[in-house]
C-alpha cells in the first residue's frame, strides 16, 4: 500500500512514520507548496463521496467499510470514464 500525503508535520512525525513501517505502508509525499500533487486523489475522493456516500446510508462504519471495496471494483471495471474515451480503466 502507498499512502500519498502532503508534507504536514502529522505525516512526517517519527511516530507516524514508525506506524507506517510496522504496517508495511510506503509513504509518498508531495513537494512543498505544490497543490497539484494531490489533485488526482482529491478528485477520486470527491467522486467516491458523491457516488457512494451521498447515495447510500450506512448504519455503521463496518457497513461502509464493507461497501467501499465493491464500489472501487465497479469504478475500475465497469464505470466508464471520459478521459479513457468512455471506456473503463480496466
Amino acid at each position: 500500500m502507498i499512502m500519498h500525503t502532503d508534507c504536514g508535520s502529522e505525516y512526517t512525525a517519527n511516530l507516524f512514520r514508525a506506524a507506517c513501517g510496522r504496517l508495511h505502508i510506503r509513504q509518498s509525499m508531495g513537494r512543498p507548496g505544490s497543490a497539484l500533487d494531490n489533485a488526482v486523489i482529491e478528485a477520486w475522493h470527491s467522486t467516491l463521496t458523491f457516488e457512494l456516500r451521498s447515495r447510500e446510508t450506512f448504519v455503521t462504519k463496518t457497513a461502509a467499510r464493507a461497501r467501499v471495496p465493491a464500489w472501487i471494483d465497479h469504478y475500475n471495471r465497469e464505470r466508464r470514464h471520459s478521459p479513457c474515451g468512455m471506456l473503463t480503466p480496466h
